[in-house]
């Protein structure tokens, strides 16, 4: 993976603080990344996941709203990728937020597949008008139980292969 490359060489915590950061990556990555690739301990591992994981929601939480309105009036890419992250997000996750209320941002957070982390659920809790405060303690939740499944997965996946994970 590319984006492992650029942080390979940083201090293990750092590098999977910031592989969580990253849209691209976020826990699903930096959590086995971490265990497998830097041989940190899942507790270890996790911690620096979720941390990265939390203070980029508490970012996109509070600053989604601000980027928006100063960015889209001033540059068409910015408009042009607003608008079609705002609709593929509405697409993707409406019908969950009509049917469950808020606690579909934690259940869409919370499932570690691609285009259901942190950065898609931040936009989904600004498009539904998700308080702010409340937006970030869902969110989180959503990616802590997120990071328990991926830490539970990546300990089955290296004990299968014959790998050490503490």
């Amino acid at each position: 993976m590319f984006v492992v490359d650029w942080v390979k060489n940083l201090p293990h915590e750092l590098a999977t603080f910031l592989l969580a950061i990253i849209p691209l990556t976020e826990v699903r990555a930096s959590i086995p990344v971490a265990m497998g690739l830097f041989k940190m301990s899942a507790w270890s591992a996790f911690f620096w996941s979720i941390l990265g994981s939390v203070f980029i929601t508490f970012v996109l939480v509070y600053s989604l709203d601000l980027a928006t309105k100063f960015l889209r009036p001033r540059f068409r890419w910015a408009d042009k990728f607003f608008s079609w992250l705002f609709e593929r997000t509405r697409k993707k996750f409406e019908g969950k937020y009509l049917t469950y209320g808020e606690i579909a941002l934690v259940i869409f957070v919370a499932i570690p597949l691609p285009l259901t982390g942190v950065w898609t659920g931040a936009a989904a809790a600004y498009l539904f008008g998700v308080e702010k405060k409340k937006a970030f303690w869902l969110v989180s939740l959503g990616t802590i139980i997120a990071g328990i499944i991926v830490t539970l997965v990546s300990i089955g996946g290296l004990a299968v292969f014959g790998l050490n994970a503490d």
